[in-house]
């Protein structure tokens, strides 16, 4: 999946490499994607040799031990550590995920970290993900009601409807399934992506919201959810462990069986 990081008409060249301190005997390599546009340069892969007798466990740490001891121009987001924000997803080992889940002990080797795919790079690791957010907006993920709240409780559901709302609502946007689809890659100009319609289908199931016509209305087109193969690269890589494709799949049901 790697390749797909690459900026139209680039090419990524070996970069600068930094050893690990001296006297470390116990080192890992990490190969980083670099990309600086206000350079002009290409794009190139920069290695780390870092010290793993002071390094945590996970790629996260690994990437803040790089910044802070090797080369602090490298780029990256973070922010929780805990696997609940999303700003440190990235493409790892080939494979889209958390740095701060991601458990060296499981990547075998030397350990390759590049951008989320087919995004436009701002800079390094740090993926621009203006389009993913406006198309999540787009399919306004809020109650929407005919009715005014009532005054003296919150709006309340049976246990059987707030059930329907499981593994819909824990996604945390970070961004993982849409740029695994490779719908997604080609279409994302149109195709709402998994992440989108998963936060769609969260409120058209929700019993609360009065909207599900105008829901399934709005995402009724060609590319805005039938795009979707099934190809099932996002409940694969989700690391909250959610299934887009599943939702998306609902959603396409209820589309059919409404015209019943």
């Amino acid at each position: 999946m790697a390749e797909f990081n690459l900026p139209i008409n680039s090419i990524v060249k070996p970069g600068k490499h930094f050893p690990a301190p001296e006297g470390a005997v116990n080192t890992r390599k990490f190969s980083i994607y670099r990309y600086d546009p206000d350079t002009g340069a290409n794009p190139r892969v920069d290695t780390f040799d870092v010290d793993m007798d002071t390094c945590g466990p996970m790629v996260l740490d690994a990437i803040i031990k790089i910044k802070s001891e090797l080369d602090a121009s490298l780029s990256f987001r973070r922010s929780c550590r805990e696997g609940i924000c999303g700003s440190c997803a990235m493409n790892i080992d080939g494979v889209n995920g958390l740095a701060c889940t991601t458990a060296l002990a499981d990547i075998d080797g030397d350990v390759a970290i590049y951008p989320l795919p087919h995004q436009p790079i701002i800079k390094d690791l740090v993926s621009d993900l203006t389009n993913f957010y406006a198309q999540y907006a787009s399919i306004e993920p809020w109650i929407k009601t005919d009715t005014p709240a009532p005054p003296d409780r919150e709006r309340l559901q049976s246990p059987a409807d707030r059930e329907k709302l499981d593994g819909s609502y824990e996604c945390i946007m970070c961004a993982c399934c849409s740029t695994s689809c490779p719908s997604y890659w080609w279409n994302s100009d149109r195709y709402l992506g998994p992440a989108a319609l998963l936060a769609s289908y969260r409120w058209i199931v929700d019993s609360r919201d009065d909207a599900t016509g105008e829901r399934l209305d709005e995402v009724e087109d060609p590319f805005k959810l039938y795009r979707c193969h099934t190809i099932m690269n996002c409940a694969q890589v989700c690391p909250k462990g959610l299934n887009p494709a599943k939702a998306i799949a609902e959603t396409k049901k209820m589309l059919v069986e409404r015209r019943v």
